[in-house]
């Protein structure tokens, strides 16, 4: 069974059957193919937040300038994953990590996240 995007109550529901015993972590991973982290990432999230933790964010969160650059250098130190980036600064998820790195490895500039839609966005097209 491939799926993407799982609800709050499919991830409850997969917690619940790791958690009673019904099938082990590996059996869990191949029913629904998965990796283990995602589960474990579910289970943090679950333990941390409860069940809004499972919930799809609807809103975008917002990160200063400051935070994204710790985040960067805190990863490049070797010294953390970047698990454990996300998990220290609270990011959404490890892919945003991953796109600051990126941005910043390019030499382009970390700015703050703004709020609502950027100038190339609302600028439009010049047409003659």
């Amino acid at each position: 069974m491939l799926k993407r995007g799982y609800s709050a109550e499919d991830k409850l529901e997969i917690l619940k059957a790791c958690e009673g015993g019904q099938y082990s972590l590996n059996e869990i991973t191949k029913i629904y193919n998965m990796h283990k982290s995602t589960i474990m990432e579910w289970r943090r999230k679950f333990d941390k937040y409860g069940s809004e933790g499972l919930k799809k964010s609807s809103t975008w969160k917002k990160y200063s300038k400051e935070l994204k650059l710790a985040a960067i250098r805190g990863y490049q130190s070797g010294k953390y994953s970047l698990r454990e980036i996300t998990r220290k600064y609270e990011l959404s998820d490890k892919s945003v990590l991953k796109k600051w790195i990126r941005k910043y490895n390019s030499h382009r500039e970390i700015k703050d996240t703004g709020k609502g839609r950027n100038q190339s966005m609302t600028k439009g097209r010049s047409t003659t």
